[in-house]
């Protein structure tokens, strides 16, 4: 799944990153981790190891105090067209319907009418919303809403995804299906992302490399790389590779609990 990279600028380069809050609360410390092109890479850890707060270092919304973030060898804020941010929460506006909440972003920027028409109209499908289009938030379903979410994100065609445990709230069953629907598109737009969860499954089926991270303050501990097949569909819960990979993360990430 990841493309080959040899030569290649890194996609998102943390050097000795770390970040302090106010109080001196140390988040993340000394964290250096480079991620290429193409791959989906997830965040494990326990409560209060940085996980959430890598993302925003990443996207710029948050600074560093120490150490250097580059993405695409720029600077987080240099590089926000880039990058697009997607929460646990959808965050969808009740007063607009789909397609207005999925095309604020081009609103926003002015973009020509019949351009955010046919782009709006183009994720929609991709996303398999088109038949609530017209429909307001309160309408949909946990799962549906989290796909609107994921839309708004894409129309502005990010070469970057990052996601703070967008599945979180879901039942497991809509969770199984949209992280199959995510790897569906991931394979089709060939993003890089960066993936926040509290479920070890869900790293293990969703990442290219699993970054188990520990906490107090927040440090990589662990990398796991994925090596799963491709395309990973529900079957890919039922392998015996499949259950390796995620008793492995299991028992390394038990082990952060007691640094």
């Amino acid at each position: 799944m990841v493309t080959d990279n040899k030569g290649a600028i890194p996609e998102i380069e943390l050097e000795g990153v770390t970040k302090r809050y106010r109080n001196a609360e140390v988040a993340v410390e000394g964290i250096s981790l480079t991620v290429n092109r193409g791959e989906f890479v997830t965040f494990l850890g326990p409560s209060g190891c940085g996980k959430s707060t890598l993302l925003k270092l990443v996207s710029g919304l948050s600074p560093v105090s120490d150490g250097t973030v580059r993405v695409n060898g720029m600077t987080p804020e240099n590089a926000r067209e880039l990058v697009s941010f997607i929460f646990q929460d959808a965050t969808l506006l009740p007063w607009r319907t789909v397609e207005r909440n999925v095309g604020l972003g081009m609103e926003l920027e002015h973009a020509a009418r019949l351009e955010r028409k046919e782009r709006v109209a183009r994720m929609l499908d991709l996303v398999s919303l088109s038949h609530v289009a017209k429909r307001y938030p309160r309408q949909l379903s946990g799962g549906m809403k989290m796909r609107a979410s994921i839309a708004r994100a894409l129309v502005s065609r990010p070469r970057i995804l990052l996601m703070d445990e967008p599945f979180a709230a879901l039942d497991e069953m809509t969770r199984d299906r949209l992280n199959e629907e995510l790897l569906r598109l991931f394979s089709e737009q060939k993003w890089t992302v960066l993936f926040v969860t509290h479920s070890v499954a869900e790293a293990v089926f969703l990442s290219t490399r699993v970054v188990i991270l520990a906490a107090h303050p927040g440090r990589v501990a662990h990398e796991i790389d994925v090596n799963l097949p491709w395309p990973r569909t529900a079957e890919t819960r039922e392998s015996k590779a499949f259950e390796e990979q995620v008793t492995q993360a299991s028992r390394l990430l038990r082990g952060v609990y007691h640094v």
